[in-house]
Formats: C-alpha cells, sequence, structure tokens
C-alpha cells in the first residue's frame, strides 16, 4: 500500500508543487486548503503523513496541529514563511514533529519527509507485540500506544520515540547529544532546545506533577533518565 500524505495549504502553487514532487516520489497525494477540511480528512482517511501550512485562513495551522494531536499520533512538518525560532519551538509545542521554511527545495523537503515516516516506522516496530510498565504509563509497542491511568495519551511520533529510547534504556542517564543523535540525528546533536521543548511537552503529557516528574528525570549536569520504579520493565 502506498504511504499516503495529507497536503495543507491554502496557496494553490505551494500545495500543487508539493502533491507533483512527493508523487514523483511514489507517494500518494491528498490535498486540504484549510485546517478545518485537514481535520475531517485525518479523521476519515487516516494518511500516514500530515504537511501542514501554518498560515491559514479560518484556523491556522498552528490550532490545526493542537488539534489534530487530541485525536491522532500521525506525523506532521509544519510549513511556514518564518525562520525565527520561536516559530519552531512553537511547531514543536503544538506536536509537530518537524518543520522546513518556505521557499524550500523539493530534495529537502522529499528529505525531510523520508527522516520523519523512518522515525515513525521505527517507533511502530519497536518492541512489537509486547508491553511496558512504568508506574501509572503503560506502552503497547505492537499498536504504538501510551496509556496513563488506563487513559490514551496522544504522542507525536517524535515524541513517541523519545519516550521509548527512555523506556529501552531505563536507568540509564541519556546525555542531550545521545538523545539528539538517536531521535533527531547527527545533525542536530547540538540543537539542545529542541530536546528541552520536546522533554517539556512529554512531562505534560505523562506527568502527574510536570514540575515534579517520576517517570523522565533530569540529572543536572549528566542527562535524562527513567528511573527504576517497582512497577516498571516488560510485561
Amino acid at each position: 500500500m502506498d504511504t499516503r500524505i495529507l497536503v495543507v495549504d491554502d496557496e494553490v502553487l505551494y500545495q500543487h508543487l508539493v502533491k507533483v514532487n512527493l508523487e514523483a516520489e511514489g507517494y500518494e497525494v491528498i490535498t486540504a486548503s484549510n485546517g478545518e477540511e485537514s481535520l475531517e480528512m485525518v479523521a476519515s482517511k487516516h494518511p500516514d503523513m500530515v504537511i501542514l501550512d501554518v498560515m491559514m485562513p479560518r484556523l491556522d495551522g498552528w490550532t490545526t496541529c493542537e488539534r489534530i494531536r487530541q485525536f491522532s499520533s500521525v506525523p506532521i512538518i509544519m510549513l511556514t514563511a518564518k525562520g525565527e525560532e520561536q516559530d519552531r519551538v512553537r511547531g514543536l509545542n503544538v506536536g509537530a514533529d518537524d518543520y522546513v521554511v518556505k521557499p524550500f527545495s523539493a530534495t529537502e523537503l522529499v528529505a525531510r519527509v523520508r527522516a520523519v515516516l523512518r522515525r515513525a516506522k521505527t517507533s511502530e516496530q519497536v518492541g512489537a507485540n509486547r508491553y511496558f510498565a512504568h508506574g501509572n504509563l503503560k506502552i503497547d509497542f505492537a499498536r504504538a500506544e501510551v496509556w496513563k491511568d488506563n487513559k490514551p495519551v496522544y504522542l507525536s511520533a517524535t515524541e513517541y520515540r523519545l519516550l521509548i529510547q527512555f523506556a529501552q534504556h531505563m536507568g540509564q542517564v541519556l546525555t542531550a547529544e545521545e538523545l539528539l543523535t538517536a531521535i533527531w540525528g547527527p545533525q542536530y546533536s547540538e540543537d539542545k532546545e529542541i530536546l528541552w521543548v520536546s522533554i517539556a511537552r512529554l512531562r505534560q503529557k505523562l506527568e502527574d506533577n510536570p514540575h515534579s516528574p517520576q517517570h523522565i528525570v533530569t540529572r543536572s549536569g549528566l542527562g535524562y533518565l527513567m528511573p527504576p520504579v517497582e512497577k516498571a520493565g516488560l510485561v
């Protein structure tokens, strides 16, 4: 089955260019022209990825991304005409997995799409047919699902992969460089702000008290770890 990508952009030219270049790489592409339409298509068409423009009428990309994250973990790449650091951080905060600044080359876009899809696929395959528990958290590796207090938690593909990294190395301190290289790739090994934002967002979703975390703990000057607890491990 072809990988289905939903492209959401109110600019017809960009929508067409992205569609043509992705189809040339063998992807199935469906399109939407605004955020409201994209929400319906994510729910009904179940795309494997969403490429989402930030500046759109009716419902902007930031809000659309937040709403998608309320019911789906589909990988999301944001398209923005702004390259400022705060825009990238805002994208991560609302649940995006990556972002591309307009104007961009077809080569760059395809490379980002492949990288994010690869991360998502790897996350789904980790520990197939096994469960992992850590206190009130439970990970279903086979379905790539996370539960807290028996209620589903919707994570982005990147957030899920980050959580898996901690689960696989429970009790081991992981440095920022190790996490950045493992999740985003070696080209991001010095980009610590991405990691800070992603861990903060993960704590907001997983911790009873994000300011006193139990699942992802900071070891000042060293890194982060998932500490061993009484109810933890593969089940």
